[in-house]
């Protein structure tokens, strides 16, 4: 199952960017007030811009995960874990095993029982709705995978879907 990208903010960036650019044509001499907020627009547009085209990647297949994205790039293997789990704020968390060599550094916490964890994926930043998630990195992880977000916050989603 590959995921995709969210692009929700990606047209209010693009709105930002040209209404600043559209404010800094305007403005005339002695809007100086104008041309700073045009400018904080733009940047800010710019900066959501800039995140949207980094490269991102995120495959749950039978033999791991590949993962692309910002701070995080590998193709790790379900024995390169020793347990997942999906926590209550939509972040998937993965334990590190003891036998292979070090992987990314730990960053989380499991949510379970409070191992360190590498942060492998926020799901708010997906397409996919988290139970899609879910299922795959059941079929997939070989028993590794915990679904830890309380009830309460399944039905809350599933209810926002």
């Amino acid at each position: 199952m590959e995921l995709h990208r969210s692009r929700g903010a990606l047209p209010l960036a693009v709105a930002c960017v040209a209404g600043g650019m559209m404010v800094l044509a305007v403005a005339g001499e002695g809007a100086l007030l104008q041309m700073l907020a045009a400018l904080g627009v733009i940047v800010v547009g710019g900066a959501v811009l800039v995140g949207a085209a980094r490269p991102f990647r995120f495959v749950i297949g039978p033999e791991g995960l590949e993962v692309r994205r910002p701070g995080l790039r590998g193709t790790y293997r379900w024995e390169q874990f020793d347990a997942l789990a999906l926590d209550d704020a939509a972040r998937l968390v993965g334990v590190p095993a003891a036998g292979p060599p070090p992987g990314p550094p730990t960053t989380a916490r499991h949510p379970g029982d409070g191992r360190p964890a590498v942060e492998l994926l926020n799901l708010t930043q997906v397409r996919e709705r988290p139970d899609e998630v879910v299922a795959a990195l059941t079929r997939y992880s070989g028993g590794r995978f915990t679904d830890a977000r309380t009830p309460h916050t399944n039905r809350q989603q599933e209810a926002a879907a």
